[in-house]
């Protein structure tokens, strides 16, 4: 979803809107959704627990990413790049490519030479029929793509105006209610999953899908912004590369016991609390151009 709503702002030269949501989907994967699969795993189990490896393989990926992002975003605070906006963007892409790369070697890690890490080890006890075929998973896909597309493209151009007409900040809608909208199934088979005391599944979803964000489609929507001419970088602003620091810095440090209680839980919800009232009064730097 992330990737289709990225094109479509790409194409219509909303950059900064597509800035925000992706380290919005971030911030409501690693905060909102672990959260929420936390507590409500805590409800029911006094504590859980999941792989630790999985989880400081992730963690430390989300860090080389947030370091990734800060040098262009220091870079233009401090005035302190050789050639201005060239070297921002020279950077960015060269960062970008080196992340998409660091993202193949992930995958070569979990499916091929470490891949017993990350297999789940909690297993369901009820064997059921898959409802689909493979062929049936296929086309439903596509129909679902093809969906999905033409929202996107709906919502991108829609944001401005709903902005206006309901009084709510544009970067509020960007970073906090697009992706929760956008990403509402995936982020309920989490909080399911860790209700089912499958929290191993409930972290693939939402660091898991945190760890892509970061090493993927950000990088790939860089890519895809410079071949259309499109000026996009890694600087998101310092504001925004503050707070997804601090965001992965909680996150890391809570998944260190590789245990789950719903005060962990209560933690991150109210971090995300805290993230989403600070961009409601977060306003957009006079410099930057939304379109």
């Amino acid at each position: 979803t992330e990737m289709i709503v990225s094109f479509f702002a790409i194409t219509k030269g909303k950059l900064r809107i597509v800035q925000v949501s992706l380290i919005g989907s971030i911030f409501g994967n690693l905060l909102l959704v672990l959260g929420c699969s936390f507590v409500v795993g805590g409800f029911k189990f006094t504590s859980q627990s999941f792989s630790s490896t999985a989880a400081h393989v992730n963690s430390g990926l989300l860090l080389l990413a947030v370091m990734a992002m800060m040098f262009p975003a220091i870079l233009t605070a401090t005035h302190t790049d050789t050639e201005g906006e060239t070297s921002e963007l020279a950077l960015s892409r060269f960062t970008g490519v080196v992340m998409l790369l660091t993202y193949l070697l992930l995958l070569y890690y979990q499916l091929s030479t470490h891949s017993h890490l990350f297999d789940d080890e909690e297993q369901d006890d009820d064997d059921e029929d898959p409802v689909l075929g493979r062929w049936g998973s296929i086309i439903w896909c596509g129909v679902a793509t093809v969906f999905i597309s033409v929202l996107s493209e709906f919502i991108v151009g829609a944001i401005d105006g709903a902005a206006r007409g309901l009084g709510i900040p544009v970067l509020f809608i960007s970073a906090i209610i697009l992706p929760i909208v956008g990403n509402a199934a995936e982020h309920a088979s989490a909080i399911l999953f860790a209700w089912k005391n499958k929290l191993d599944l409930s972290l693939g979803i939402a660091v898991g899908s945190a760890t892509q964000i970061s090493l993927f489609v950000i990088p790939v929507s860089v890519l895809v912004a410079w071949m259309f001419g499109q000026p996009l970088s890694l600087d998101f602003q310092i504001f925004e590369t503050v707070v997804l620091f601090i965001t992965v810095l909680i996150v890391s440090i809570i998944l260190q016991a590789a245990t789950a209680d719903w005060l962990k839980g209560v933690m991150l919800l109210v971090a995300y609390i805290l993230v989403a009232a600070s961009f409601w009064v977060h306003a957009v730097p006079p410099d930057v151009d939304l379109d």
